[in-house]
């Protein structure tokens, strides 16, 4: 049987958005043509803070915003980690962010994994978003 995870209702989904002002995006990069930067862009215009993560870039700057190594390194509360990493990787992002006080795991559209979603819930981190595009979810919900 394929793992498919069960993502929370759209009013919970609402209730994660507008509760958030600071989102940190794993894997984000300074290639514009990519996915990440493209939804970044947007949810900055839409008025949120957006923390890039990425060990290759820290230090430098994206969208205007320090890059920052780990999301431990982040000197400010994360509402949202928006993960850009592929599914095998989400393990890895899981484990750093149950070491931070951040309040929402959110996976990008075309990811998920149960070994992320079990480590997270073992660890009492129950707000979970995967498969899921949070510039697409704030347009259907706030457009």
């Amino acid at each position: 049987m394929t793992y498919h995870f069960e993502n929370p209702s759209a009013e919970k989904i609402k209730t994660y958005l507008e509760g958030a002002k600071n989102i940190a995006v794993v894997g984000l990069s300074n290639r514009q043509e990519t996915a990440a930067y493209a939804v970044s862009q947007v949810m900055q215009q839409a008025g949120y803070t957006i923390i890039p993560v990425n060990p290759k870039l820290a230090g430098q700057e994206i969208l205007g915003q320090k890059v920052y190594d780990s999301l431990e390194d982040i000197p400010v509360h994360i509402d949202i980690v928006d993960v850009f990493r592929r599914s095998e990787f989400l393990i890895d992002v899981a484990k750093d962010f149950v070491k931070t006080d951040a309040d929402v795991f959110w996976v990008q559209l075309g990811l998920e994994a149960e070994d992320a979603e079990k480590f997270l819930r073992q660890a009492g981190r129950n707000n979970i978003v995967m498969n899921r595009c949070i510039k697409k979810e704030y347009a259907r919900l706030f457009g």
